[in-house]
């Protein structure tokens, strides 16, 4: 149990039976009456936003999340498989949970995985990604258009809109957020 007042942005809380995570706190005091922490969580599972506003007094239940850094070792036709780095630990997370993951996911890569309850809840995704151009359509010269983009796919499948000097077999910057083209990287 942790009072509304000790609530910290990061601070893992439970909720309708779920892990959110405290992405905003504010505290208010008014003239008079109790002081409240106004905050908003996301739930760890599925991304709902839940709003709430707790006196400082209060009590809530934190949840007891675990993170621990893996490596993603391969996918097999039902789950992700992540070797733990510090106790060799196997972790399988079922693919059908956290399908939107797959084509950020690099073998040999690390991810932090955050636990609850034994089971994985979340793979948590850098925010920047560097990929290799697995396929690209070459263009033709004089094609130079102000800001002219073509798709590419990378090696994990993803595709990304990247400027037309883009080969095959380059390394590209991906922002994992928007899937935006960052920048090219050179080897």
């Amino acid at each position: 149990m942790i009072r509304g007042g000790d609530i910290a942005k990061g601070t893992c809380l439970l909720q309708k039976g779920q892990p959110y995570l405290v992405v905003e706190r504010e505290f208010h005091n008014p003239g008079k009456g109790t002081a409240i922490a106004r905050i908003k969580m996301k739930s760890i599972k599925d991304g709902s936003v839940l709003s709430l506003t707790i006196p400082t007094q209060q009590e809530v239940e934190d949840a007891e999340v675990a993170v621990v850094t893996c490596q993603y070792q391969y996918a097999d036709q039902d789950n992700y498989h992540f070797m733990d780095n510090e106790s060799y630990e196997q972790h399988e997370v079922p693919i059908a949970e956290m399908e939107d993951k797959k084509f950020y996911l690099q073998e040999g890569s690390s991810y932090e995985l955050t636990i609850w309850e034994g089971a994985v809840i979340d793979i948590k995704i850098p925010y920047k990604v560097v990929f290799t151009v697995a396929e690209s359509e070459n263009y033709v010269k004089g094609d130079t258009v102000s800001g002219a983009t073509k798709p590419v796919t990378t090696e994990t499948g993803l595709t990304v809109r990247v400027p037309l000097f883009i080969k095959q077999g380059e390394k590209i910057l991906v922002n994992t957020e928007t899937n935006e083209y960052v920048e090219r990287v050179n080897s």
